[in-house]
């Protein structure tokens, strides 16, 4: 089989990760970087070029590179609010993408990425890394085999305590920051995997800094039964970073919960402790989904569809109107 042919839109931080990944897989290659400074490409392609078969293509904009007629799938890690923009473009072109989570900073957003892939026939997911790990998936197998009873409960936090810094991305309203986006998606998809994207209720309490992103909030979700979760993120508090769900027979624990390599399962027997150890560095799970999907002529993958990333983004939106907060590029 060919090797797949990846290019990134945007080499930031995380897209370092994914390009570990990458060079981890047998059957893929870091094909071509794009980027808005040329500089920053050719040094991105340079960092990876050792563990990678063949010369990565440098672009410096991302024009260039949806052009480039050799991809086979694109990446992009740019900040949240150009990830709608940048997907329209690579869709537009027949190109499948694979978007760095948020999908987009509102679910308006992602309801024109997704009308555009369809319309297309392209693939396009979320890059949501931590629905595909090994622990994710136990956990689903568990919970689909009765293991803890009926779940009831629901608890889970995100938060970090960072240097209040403007010039931060996380702390700058014109990139969309805030904990919200950043981390409280992870718990949006923690919640969803159990009960649903489909709360019946949703409300909350949130901190707005003084560089205007939400810097702590809290959320409690109610689903069909009176089930519930208790949600946090933050962005100025230090947390535990766990997730917890409570079932009638026992609970499943995982620590920390959008990154687990193992799982701790609680019931009337006393404790076990399952290994889910990553084969390279967690990212390589979305990649080989998304490898599978687009090689088996998928355009969304069945364990994240577009459908279930747009309802987690309509329960941010919903929380957001209660709470007055809009981000200034919103229209």
């Amino acid at each position: 089989m060919a090797a797949f042919r990846w290019g990134i839109l945007g080499p930031g931080t995380i897209a370092h990760k994914f390009a570990d990944a990458l060079a981890g897989a047998p059957d893929a290659v870091l094909h071509a970087v794009g980027s808005r400074d040329e500089d920053r490409a050719a040094a991105f392609a340079a960092r990876h070029a050792d563990r990678n078969p063949g010369r990565i293509r440098t672009y410096g904009d991302y024009e260039a590179l949806a052009a480039d007629p050799d991809l086979d799938a694109v990446y992009i890690a740019t900040p949240h609010p150009m990830h709608a923009e940048h997907t329209q473009l690579c869709l537009e072109r027949g190109i499948p993408v694979l978007v760095e989570k948020p999908m987009a900073i509102d679910a308006a957003s992602e309801r024109r990425m997704a009308d555009t892939a369809r319309r297309k026939g392209v693939f396009l997911m979320e890059a949501m890394w931590s629905r595909f790990l090994p622990a994710t998936r136990l956990v689903r197998s568990l919970l689909d085999s009765g293991r803890i009873g009926e779940p009831r409960l629901v608890s889970a936090d995100m938060c970090f305590s960072l240097r209040r810094d403007p010039a931060h991305r996380v702390y700058d309203p014109q990139l969309a920051g805030g904990g919200i986006l950043d981390v409280g998606i992870y718990l949006m998809a923690f919640t969803s995997l159990v009960f649903g994207a489909h709360p019946l209720a949703a409300d909350g309490y949130v901190h707005i800094g003084p560089t205007g992103v939400d810097e702590e909030a809290a959320v409690l979700l109610r689903y069909d039964g009176d089930k519930m979760a208790s949600l946090c993120c933050a962005i100025r508090a230090f947390g535990a970073n766990e997730g917890h769900i409570l079932g009638t027979d026992g609970r499943i624990d995982l620590s920390p919960f959008w990154g687990a390599q193992s799982v701790r399962i609680a019931d009337f027997g006393g404790e076990e402790v399952l290994a889910c150890p990553f084969d390279i560095n967690g990212f390589e799970y979305e990649i080989r989904e998304a490898m599978d999907c687009i090689r088996g002529g998928r355009t969304e993958s069945p364990e994240l569809p577009l459908s279930e990333s747009i309802a987690m983004m309509d329960i941010l939106d919903g929380l957001r109107r209660k709470w007055g907060y809009r981000y200034p590029m919103e229209q």
